[in-house]
């Protein structure tokens, strides 16, 4: 099977090595993949966010099914022009990547289907939002509804930060995504990600994970992308997470599907826990980056074929085989980041480190200059590691880290504590 893949981030490079690893890979192209992909497919540029040039290539390179990884295609509907063109492939329609792309839809979505998830108002004027928060007082979530690439949403803690970004979301900070606003309940409890397979139907839980968000250790400072994930998930046992499928889940799917807009592809579903109760944060409609990074490296080749499954619409007839193990992945983020960073610094010791299924450096942002790798993002690696147990797994990845010479580069050192 000749495969595509879209994107260029750690997520993607995750994504290739797992499909490298199944034997139905006959060719793999990452468009436009980065510095790491390079070493382990082919690399393609063209623009993958326009539905007409991914299907051309499509046709003139004989791609048997392509895989989406970034949010901003599904929502410029490049799966749908794939579809249109008889390409078999894993992503939703630009009409259910709504999830993603609209907060106010989700919480329609959730209205309708009666899934648990925090009161809200949504607002498209900074004066009536402004008057909500006030009436709700903080702490309080505002949140840009549209795609913000993960960092459209303030946790206020008190009341002038949640004015304050009210202002910022209709000021521009964030682009076209803050022209409406979702203010929403601030919710207590614990954070974990639950990731479904969908083929419109049938839900497959392919695993849980938890992120580290904030830029600092002890989960301080600002929001990021996300600076590193374990897998599984403690918080979300067995029961917790069939009531999250049970009650946010499938209800979801069957209302997408009955507006004649059926959900296929991978669901991340960010929940908050508390007393054993789940209710939804958001939803995606993407694996999450870097906690795909630690799904790939738990599920290897099947990965391929349950995204195939999913694709296929026979989903009811897979099932995830799960070692029972751990991982988890350390980002190395350039010196600034979230804020302003350089780019184009050095970095060394990659080729000393061993590449198998238990130890794997995932690249981010990153260039090949002069065969030397350069860091050309915010987020530049993802060190990841498999182990028997969490701890096994988090020395062996931190082993790694120190293995690697980049000056240019920070990382938190407290990857998996809550866990732990």
């Amino acid at each position: 099977m000749n495969i595509l893949i879209l994107g260029s981030g750690g997520r993607e490079h995750a994504l290739a090595w797992a499909v490298m690893q199944n034997p139905k890979c006959d060719k793999l192209i990452v468009a436009p993949g980065n510095a790491g992909i390079a070493q382990i497919a082919e690399c393609a540029s063209f623009d993958i966010e326009d539905g007409g040039e991914v299907v051309t290539f499509v046709a003139a390179n004989a791609i048997d099914f392509v895989i989406v990884g970034p949010e901003a295609p599904l929502a410029a509907g490049v799966a749908d022009r794939l579809r249109e063109a008889g390409v078999l492939v894993f992503g939703p329609s630009q009409a259910a990547a709504k999830l993603e792309a609209s907060k106010s839809f989700t919480k329609e979505i959730c209205d309708a289907a009666n899934a648990p998830t925090a009161g809200y108002g949504h607002f498209t004027d900074a004066e009536a939002a402004k008057a909500y928060i006030r009436e709700q007082g903080a702490p309080i979530v505002v949140k840009a509804d549209g795609l913000a690439a993960g960092k459209g949403v303030i946790v206020a803690m008190d009341l002038q930060t949640a004015l304050d970004a009210v202002d910022d979301m209709f000021g521009g900070a964030f682009g076209g995504a803050g022209a409406e606003v979702v203010v929403e309940e601030f919710m207590e409890g614990e954070e974990a990600s639950f990731f479904i397979l969908c083929d419109g139907k049938t839900a497959l839980p392919v695993g849980t994970a938890q992120d580290h968000k904030r830029v600092g250790e002890g989960d301080t400072g600002l929001n990021t992308g996300g600076m590193g994930a374990y897998s599984p998930a403690p918080v979300l046992s067995d029961e917790i997470a069939q009531k999250a499928l049970d009650e946010i889940v499938q209800p979801t799917i069957d209302e997408m599907a009955k507006r004649g807009t059926p959900y296929q592809g991978v669901l991340y579903v960010g929940l908050m826990i508390k007393d054993g109760q789940p209710r939804l944060v958001e939803y995606n409609v993407r694996f999450g980056d870097p906690e795909c990074q630690v799904l790939m490296m738990r599920l290897g080749a099947q990965a391929m074929d349950l995204m195939h499954a999913a694709a296929e619409e026979r989903l009811h007839e897979a099932q995830v085989n799960w070692a029972d193990d751990h991982a988890i992945t350390v980002v190395m983020a350039a010196n600034g980041y979230p804020g302003s960073y350089e780019k184009g610094s050095v970095i060394g010791g990659l080729d000393a480190i061993a590449a198998d299924s238990k130890n794997m450096v995932f690249h981010a942002g990153t260039t090949e200059k002069n065969g030397k790798i350069t860091a050309s993002g915010g987020r530049v690696l993802n060190v990841t590691a498999r182990g028997a147990s969490l701890q096994e797994a988090r020395d062996r990845a931190y082993a790694m880290v120190d293995a690697i010479d980049w000056p240019g580069g920070f990382f938190r050192r407290d990857i998996g504590w809550r866990a732990l």
